[in-house]
């Protein structure tokens, strides 16, 4: 019988929880991106994290930014390193209840932005 060490890792993904109002380094690279739109005439503003969706009861999703584009449209961008199933599945519900804003999911490809319209 082997006895229990507890300095044993315990499997699974420990990632710390994102801080609200907290940019990480991606979602500031991100911004950073739309200051150069916004300057440049391409968008009008840009938030960060300005509102909070209520999905169901107790479930809530929070945008990584609102995009007010040169028409007057808002969009609401959710910046991700890879996308999990459970972040696909919340955004695709958020803009099925919320149809009167456009969802877009944003990744970084090296040097560029891929933008997926949900």
């Amino acid at each position: 019988m082997t006895p229990y060490s507890w300095n044993k890792r315990v499997k699974g993904r420990a990632r710390p929880r994102p801080v609200p109002g907290k940019m990480n380094q991606t979602e500031q690279a991100y911004a950073d991106h739309l200051r150069l739109l916004m300057l440049a005439g391409e968008i009008l503003s840009y938030e960060f994290e300005p509102l909070k969706l209520k999905l169901a009861d107790k479930t809530f999703y929070t945008p990584d930014f609102m995009v007010v584009g040169k028409d007057g449209l808002i969009e609401l961008h959710e910046v991700k390193g890879f996308w999990e199933d459970d972040a696909r599945v919340k955004i695709k519900v958020a803009a099925k209840q919320h149809w009167m804003f456009t969802f877009v999911g944003v990744m970084r490809k090296g040097a560029n932005w891929s933008l997926e319209a949900f």
